[in-house]
This record gives C-alpha cells, structure tokens and sequence, in this order.
C-alpha cells in the first residue's frame, strides 16, 4: 500500500505543470531594461473581393517605449509595465495620386490636434499577472478614442505561453482565445463570434433577406529572451447581403509591434502592491478598464431631419414610387429620423402634403426608436375614419418590422383597447399583432409581459364571439404569429361549417414545421378532403390536399389521394391531376410515396390519369443564383361552370439556411353561377355571391380586401366596374436592416450599416362579361429595389468608409382569362415579368474633420430582358384559342 502511494506522488510530482517549477506563464521583462519597439496599425475598407483602385483606410506608425514599473517580490510573473507613444506619423494605408492624398501637407499635430496628441503620447501603465491584463490605467480626462488606442496597443502584452483555450478581457470584450504554443512562438486566434461587449446592434429577422459576417483574428507572437520580440495581429471582418452576396464589405485591421532595441532603466519603483505604486508615480492615473469605450461619433454639419426631407421629398410622390429613387430615399430618410427627436419627426410628419405623408409614415415607423414610436402615436388619431390609409400604412409598417420591441406591441395593444373608427383598422391592429408576436417569439421573447398578453388574447379570441368577421380576425392574427398552441384551434377550424374559416385555418397549418404536424392534424386533413362528416365546398377540400402533400404523406394517406381521382367533381378532379403531376415533376419532398404509391395499377392508370379540365397547378424558378433560388406557384381551381374559384400565387426565396414566403395573393370567388345560369357545385348551392384577394407579403399576412359581398353589391359593381385594379397594399418596406458597431483589436471602430428598401405596389382586379361570356382576374406586382451597405471607420479627426449598393426597378403581372361560351371553356394563365435594370455601385470615401475628402465611385449596370414563365403545355395551346394567335 505504501509502495503504492510513493509511486502515486512520483507521478503527480511529475505531471505538475511547468508553471509550478517557476517557468512563465506570460511575458516577463527584465529589471532595468527599456524596450524600444516600433508599432504600426492600420485599417482598410473595401468591397469584400477588393478593388483595382485599393482600399480606403489610413496606417497610424509611432515609436513605442516599454519598461518594468514594478515586479511583485514574490512572482515574477505580477508586474506593472509602463508604455508610452511617441513619434506619431498618419498616412495613407493604400498608395495614393498627389490628387487623392487628402493628408498632403499635413502634419501629426494638424490632424489631431494638439491636445489630442498630448494625450496620445502621454505614458500609461498595464497590470499584467500570468501573461493577462489585470488592469489598464491612463486617465479619465482623454477623449474615448485615445484610450481606445491605447487599449488596443497594450492588448498586445497580453499572451499566454502554453497551449490552451481560455475566456479572456482585451480591448475586444470579453473574448474565449485559443492559443498555440511552440519553440518560442505563439499564435492567438480569438473567437470574434464569442466576444462579448457593451455595444449591441440589431438585424433583421429574416436570414434570407438578413446579413452574415464572417470574422477572423490572429496574432503571431515570437518571444525572446522572455519577453515579446514581435507581435503581428491581422483581424478581418467580411458582411455580405445573403439575398445577394456580392454586396458586400469587409474591414481588415493589422497591428505590427516589432522590437528594434533595448537600453538601461532605472530601477523600479518601490510599494506593496500595484495601486499604490500607480498613484506614488502619477495620481492622475486611474483604471480605465480594457475593454474598449463607447465612441459618440459627432457630425459636423449635417443637416437638420427637416432640411434633409426637403431635399428628398421630391423622391416620395407617388408618382416616384416605382423608381429606385424612392427606396432609396427611404432608407436615406431613416438614418436621419433615428437621431432625432420626437418633435422633430412630428414636425416633418406636420409639414408633408397629402400625397407624400403615407410615404413619411412608412419612413417613420420603419425607424423603430422611441422618439419615432411616440410621434407616430401622437401623430395618429385612430378615432378618426378618415385617417384610414395613414393608420394602415402605420400598422402595416409595424408588421414588416425588421427588429420590434415590446413597447411596440404594448402600443398596439392599447390601440386595440381603446376607440377605433373603422373596422378594417381594428382587424388590421390584431392582426398585425400576431405578426409582432412571431417576430419577438423568434427572438427569444416569447415570455415578455405584453407578448404573454397577447397571446391569451388572440389564442382564446376565436371562441370569444360570435361574430365571423371578429372569428377570422382572430385566425389570420393566430396565423401571423405561427405560435404552436395555435395548431388545435386551426384543426378545430379546419372542419368548420363556414368555408372562409376553413380556408384560413387550412392555409395557416401549411405554413408549420412539418415536425408539428400531429397524427391528430393530418386525420382532421383526411376527413376535410375525403368528406368523412360533412360535404365541404371544393376550395376547402383541395387547401386540405395541400396540407396533407405538403406534410410528410404516408404511403396509405398518398395513395388516397389517388384513388380519390375519379371521384371529385369535374374540376377538382383536373385540379388534383395537375398537383400531383406537379410534385412529381418538380421533385418536391412528397413525390418520393407518391412514386411508390403509382406504382399500384388501380392508383395509377390511363382513366385517373386523363380527365380534363381547365384547374391546374404549376410550380417553377423565377430565379437561380449560388445566393438564393426563387421560386414560384400558380395554383387555379375552377367550378364546374367555367367561373374561377380559387386562385393562388405564391412566390418563395429559399438560401441555404433559410426560406421566406415573399408573397402569396390569392383571390377566391363563391356563389356567381346565377350570372350564367349555371349549376352550382356539389356544397356550394347556397353560396354568397362573393370575392375577394388576401395577401402576404413577406411572411405577414395582411387584411384581405372584399370586391364585392352579396348579389347586390356584385351587381352594382358589375355594372361600375371601371377596369382598374384594387389596391391590396402600397408604400415603402425596410426589407434588410442590420446595425453593428465592430470593436477592432487595435482599439479602432468600425460602424456597419446595412439597409433594404422595397417600393411596392400591389393590386388586384376582376372582370366579368356577360356580353362577350368573358371574365379575367389580374394581379399586378410593382416594385423598386435598393439594398446598400456602409461600413465606416471613423476617428473623430480622420474618416474611412465603402459603401456598396445595388438597386432594380421590376414588374410582374399575373393575368387569368376565362371564356366560358362553350364547354370546355378556354382558359389562358399568364404569368409575365418586364424587362429590368440591375445597378451596382461602389464608393469609397476618406475625410478629416478639417473639411478635405476624396470620394472614388464606380458602378456597373446591366439589362434583365423580360419573359413570360413557362407554365404547362395545356395553357400554352388554350392561350392560343383565347388569343386567336399563333404564338
């Protein structure tokens, strides 16, 4: 037993660490020496692949004495180092045409200023104890950039000299570091995504319209004779747009402390302890902390929010709205409404004409501060029924929200509660608010007071009236907010009497992870579509089909739906040929059980395989790129008279990590066979005449609009109809908003600012000829795009920044022609796209607080010829009949 103990403490004796037999742990200086180092830090900005003209950015060199203040008596590795910048040269960090040196003629001292240079050559200390800075001490007096500096420089003492991964507190935060170490040198790799710091940003959502940042930092370390001889740290910071990557940035900053010599020092100071050793030398000295300070950039004759909506109102007429010239106005406009006041939003908001204030609204509620919250609600009386557009584009804008806060939701919360003029606003507010719900859900704030609030109040609002405007109010707010105690309340719906409740719990369960598709969900989807209760009308039937399709279909549920085929009436039958022939061809997830499933010859055979019809449903790409692939679907379902039912467009965005439902518009029309006279569907004789378009635009589900509701408003708005489409929604979207403040490890800040702006335009129309036995239903999507990026490294007396943006105007229409003279009518789908600008800029900028800059632009434009999208070969030869043409 003994022998065993003795042999036990041999072995821990031997595995104790060298640190424990007196090694270093960190860099330790020698008494009496004076290290002369020369240092050079530099940042650049740039495009991320960088550019042929070079990089903005300055490089600040400067002379670098370090000593030995003090040493604890008993370990060598607690010492009190002092440094202290002398010699400070500015220049250029790229080459430069005499034309474009901006700091020709200048001196050091010109462009600091003399007190700031005082400041940054005045000495300063570093506790360092195990190769780790226990505190940073320089003065209070110094502006925030000076001390930053100064962090950054003593950053580099800071190594570990064993192999490791640690959490440690630098100038960057308080960062987890992993270090390399062997024969005399060392490599420190920090973890940048770890890092954490005082300074918060936000960003959007949505990944796929949202913005990645790829960061690395390195520093090289090479020791000799127990102290640093050279130290080189390169940290790189790339952010790119995901929608479209080639808008993009990238900072890089570099730091090089190289020894050149040493000389004799006095000896150290004498004291128990570090405190009290600073303030025998300097009482002034006070531990500043090493994480980098805020920095409060200050802008010197920048224009007032005022001034600055002069010069862009032009921009925001309506007139503009389809131009690039409009979003990017907007999003120019929401930089200056973030730094201001309340009263002077309010005084914009007060001065706009009537045809630009919906465009201001936008503007405002898209800035998302306090101060532009409490204007709009003081600017807003939602008692009044005339302000209806304003307090719609108000909402509106708070739904598309790229980062909204509780505040935001408690406002319209109160709103709700309290009198409101219109109806349509009141169901606006709620709705809205489920989509408010989803986004701070997404965020981690699903527990928050007020989102715990409107919860309840949405989630048992459906079982609270009788009302089935205030029942669908409800469904679309439950479906905005895509919470999962919302699933039962859908399946309840789902199998509800009234076909408008249906039809929106059935869309809202597509819109779910399949994982939370419950055996109990798909059993209440099978019994809708196979009518095992009740007869349902034929939309409600087929938005179950696409529920069940679109969920992991079992062999038995997909081979159902087969052998259903055959036994639907006339159109449906159509309709559920062409959705699985177009799973089939697209490869989309159910076609694998569906192929297993045809492989029975009574599921799959010429009879099921060949009814006709004019319902169909198609999917296809509206665009492919390495960033992200768009898709789109045109799904149409028609009774058996020849008048369309049901139509449904959808457009999605899908990267590699992430889909957004970009856009569905559907429009639905019931009960208007008397025009024709014509015979109802099975379960639908006692239809309303009605239709009606709902979209959503960016995963939010906005209020639908109603054409027209009941026999008489139809007939009199058949015999008013002008031609012209209704608007569904109209204004300014912040589709990209992203905002960060990048802590350099050489003590410098970078600001990145990327932005989206969406101009929109979408409406919808139907027209029906009883004349010519001729009906079309349109919807016309207008837009402009412009999406930029700033990153920006600002010092107080010196700025460098890129910006990168691109920018497309675009239209797509979705045209329906029915003629239903004859059976089988003739339909003709068109889906088409116009031709289009893409516009890429880069500028990159330096300047210095006395006034001089330069600015290189360059830019790049090409044409997108328009087209119309393929659809099935069925539409192609019927668009023919209709047209009378050979195409």
């Amino acid at each position: 037993m003994l022998c065993t103990v003795v042999v036990f403490l041999l072995c821990a004796a031997s595995c104790v660490p060298t640190s424990a037999k007196g090694a270093a742990l960190g860099p330790r200086l020698n008494n009496n020496q004076l290290y002369k180092f020369s240092y050079i830090t530099e940042v650049l900005v740039d495009k991320a692949r960088g550019s042929k003209e070079g990089s903005a950015g300055y490089r600040i060199s400067s002379d670098v004495d370090v000593h030995l203040v003090w040493r604890d008596p008993s370990s060598k590795d607690d010492q009190l180092i002092q440094l202290m910048i002398s010699n400070v040269r500015i220049e250029h960090a790229s080459k430069r045409s005499e034309k474009k040196n901006i700091l020709r003629g200048s001196t050091t001292e010109s462009l600091l200023g003399k007190a700031k240079l005082a400041a940054l050559t005045k000495p300063f200390m570093v506790h360092l104890r195990n190769g780790k800075v226990k505190a940073f001490y320089s003065y209070w007096t110094e502006s925030s950039t000076i001390k930053n500096l100064k962090r950054g420089l003593a950053s580099l003492l800071q190594v570990q000299l064993h192999t490791g991964k640690v959490i440690e507190n630098d100038v960057s935060g308080r960062c987890t570091v992993v270090y390399k170490a062997e024969k005399g040198q060392v490599t420190r790799t920090k973890m940048l995504d770890t890092c954490k710091t005082t300074e918060t940003g936000f960003t959007t959502h949505s990944q796929v319209l949202g913005v990645s940042r790829k960061s690395t930092s390195v520093t090289e370390f090479t020791l000799e004779d127990g102290f640093i001889r050279s130290a080189v740290a390169k940290e790189t910071h790339s952010l790119a747009v995901n929608a479209h990557r080639s808008t993009s940035a990238k900072v890089v900053s570099r730091q090089t402390f190289t020894l050149v010599g040493t000389e004799t020092q006095l000896l150290e100071a004498a004291g128990k302890d570090v405190p009290g050793v600073v303030k025998s030398i300097d009482a002034k000295l006070a531990a500043v902390g090493i994480v980098a300070e805020k920095v409060k950039s200050k802008c010197k004759g920048c224009p007032s929010l005022f001034e600055h909506w002069q010069t862009q109102q032009k921009q925001l007429e309506p007139a503009s709205l389809s131009k690039a010239t409009a979003p990017r106005s907007f999003l120019a406009l929401i930089q200056t409404i973030r730094k201001a006041t309340k009263d002077e939003i309010i005084k914009v908001l007060k001065s706009a004409s009537k045809s630009t204030l919906p465009q201001v609204v936008d503007a405002v509620t898209s800035s998302q501060t306090s101060a532009s919250l409490d204007a709009m609600l003081e600017f807003l009386n939602f008692t009044d029924t005339k302000g209806l557009v304003l307090q719609e584009r108000f909402l509106y804008a708070c739904g598309f929200s790229s980062h909204p806060n509780e505040r935001m939701l408690q406002a319209l919360l109160d709103i709700s509660k309290g009198k409101i003029g219109s109806v349509d606003i009141k169901e606006s507010v709620v709705i809205i608010m489920g989509a408010l719900v989803r986004k701070l859900c997404q965020k981690g704030g699903c527990n928050l007071p007020t989102v715990m609030q409107v919860k309840k109040m949405i989630l048992d609002g459906p079982g609270s009236t009788q009302e089935e405007s205030e029942i669908q109010m409800y469904l679309l707010a439950l479906k905005n907010s895509l919470l999962p105690e919302a699933i039962p309340i859908f399946t309840k719906y789902a199998e509800s009497e009234v076909g408008a409740y249906s039809t929106i719990a059935l869309s809202a369960l597509q819109r779910y992870n399949v994982e939370l598709m419950t055996d109990e969900v798909k059993q209440t989807m099978n019994r809708v579509y196979h009518q095992n209760r009740r007869i349902y009308e034929k939309n409600v039937r087929a938005a179950a089909a696409d529920v069940i399709l679109s969920s992991n279909p079992s062999y038995i549920e997909a081979k159902n739906l087969l052998l259903s085929i055959g036994n639907l009436p006339h159109e449906m039958n159509k309709y559920m040929l062409s959705k699985i022939q177009d799973i089939l061809r697209f490869q989309m997830p159910a076609s694998k059980v569906l192929r297993q499933a045809m492989k029975d010859i009574i599921s799959h055979n010429y009879d099921r395989f060949a009814k006709v019809g004019s319902s169909s449903s198609f999917s296809g790409f509206m665009a492919q790129s390495a960033d992200v692939t768009s898709t789109y679907s045109l799904d149409i379902l028609y009774s058996g008279s020849g008048i369309m039912r049901r139509s449904n467009m959808n457009i999605y965005g899908a990267s590699k990590v992430a889909m957004l439902h970009g856009l569905q518009v559907a429009i639905e029309a019931q009960g208007l066979e008397s025009l024709i006279a014509a015979t109802p569907d099975e379960g639908e004789k006692d239809l309303e005449s009605f239709a009606g378009m709902s979209a959503l635009l960016f995963d939010v589900q906005l209020r639908p609009v109603t054409f027209f509701k009941g026999y008489s408003d139809l007939m009199s708005k058949m015999f008013s109809m002008s031609g012209e489409p209704m608007n569904v929604v109209k204004g300014l979207i912040l589709l990209t908003d992203h905002s960060e403040v990048i802590q350099l490890q050489s003590g410098l800040k970078a600001s990145a600012e990327f932005q989206g702006g969406l101009a929109i335009d979408i409406s919808g129309g139907m027209e029906i000829s009883l004349w010519y036995r001729e009906s079309k239903t349109s919807v016309n999507n207008r837009g402009a795009l412009v999406v930029t990026g700033n990153v920006t490294v600002d010092l107080d007396f010196m700025r460098a920044g890129v910006e990168v943006s691109f920018e497309t105007e675009a239209s797509l229409d979705f045209i329906t022609t029915v003629q239903f003279s004859e059976y089988p009518f003739l339909v003709c789908i068109q889906m088409e796209k116009s031709t289009f600008p893409i516009s890429e800029y880069l500028s990159k900028y330096e300047s210095l607080s006395s006034g001089k800059s330069v600015l290189t632009k360059k830019s790049r434009k090409q044409l997108i010829p328009g087209s119309e999208f393929p659809l099935h070969q069925e539409n192609s030869n019927m668009c023919k009949k209709v047209f009378d043409s050979s195409w």
